[in-house]
């Protein structure tokens, strides 16, 4: 059986903990503040980060370099037969594409899985990896997997400011401005491809129950007789988000629900103060 390495990156809001302790190889997404590029957790830390964002200052996602990329692939292929890289979904940024390209140049050797997933359900895709590893899939075996597997998920967030959105052109100054008079919180939802609006409510605690509801809707229809879990995910301060998941674990009755980080890259198109939660079918158990 080959050996296979298998590589994400943070925006699958896998701390470094995490990957060392499973064998997995993180690489640092970077992102931008006032024109400084930082690498998260390596240059600069997630409470950092929010600081950074609470003072006003400018800040943007951004791609790794391929330089980044290549130098890792090379050392890890000095020990392993094969990559498997997962990264965020081509939907959501560029950086999947140019590490395909680059992946060209490796006789077959790296295999870039785009199975359109972030945070929490890229983070699920990782292990679903380690599984296939086990079962005997090459590399190429296992991306076809996953890549099948890409819309067995969902993530709904609530978020607590416009503002960034509004930066990044996806909802009006106008909008923003009635939406923020009216203390509307916008749910978005990711199904597999881009960011789109769900739900508009009044208040956080009306967001939190429209998410759900709306995990409780797929359970029933799009996961019906299937094994799935829920996860979630925060930005920012993590109290109030724990506290929403003391609520939604009793709702489900499952004490297992886990609360991960909002990857830096979708903390700089949201802000502070998000919560969300998903759910994920387990195609590989």
């Amino acid at each position: 059986m080959s050996k296979i390495a298998v590589v994400t990156d943070t925006n699958s809001s896998m701390t470094p903990e995490e990957a060392k302790k499973i064998g997995v190889y993180l690489l640092p997404m970077p992102f931008i503040v006032n024109g400084t590029s930082y690498l998260e957790g390596v240059t600069c830390t997630y409470e950092h980060f929010f600081e950074m964002l609470a003072n006003g200052d400018d800040v943007s996602s951004s791609q790794p370099s391929p330089e980044s990329i290549t130098d890792l692939w090379d050392e890890l292929l000095k020990s392993y037969d094969s990559i498997v890289h997962i990264p965020m979904s081509s939907a959501l940024s560029g950086s999947c594409g140019t590490a395909k390209a680059l992946a060209a140049e490796y006789s077959g050797r790296v295999v870039v899985v785009d199975n359109k997933r972030i945070s929490i359900t890229q983070r699920d895709s990782v292990y679903d990896a380690l599984k296939l590893i086990k079962k005997g899939l090459t590399a190429q075996e296992i991306c076809v997997q996953l890549e099948a597997a890409a819309l067995h998920c969902s993530i709904y967030l609530a978020v607590n400011t416009l503002e960034l959105l509004k930066k990044s052109g996806r909802v009006t100054p106008a909008g923003a401005a009635l939406a923020t008079l009216l203390g509307l919180k916008p749910v978005l939802q990711i199904q597999g491809e881009k960011l789109d609006a769900y739900a508009k409510v009044r208040g956080m605690a009306k967001a939190e129950e429209t998410m759900v509801k709306a995990c409780e809707k797929d359970i029933e229809t799009r996961f019906k007789g299937k094994k799935y879990i829920i996860q979630m995910a925060y930005s920012g301060d993590p109290k109030s988000a724990m506290e929403f998941r003391k609520e939604v674990r009793k709702h489900f009755g499952d004490s297992s629900i886990e609360m991960c980080r909002l990857p830096i890259s979708i903390c700089c198109h949201v802000g502070a103060g998000v919560h969300a939660m998903g759910v994920i079918e387990q195609d590989f158990d």
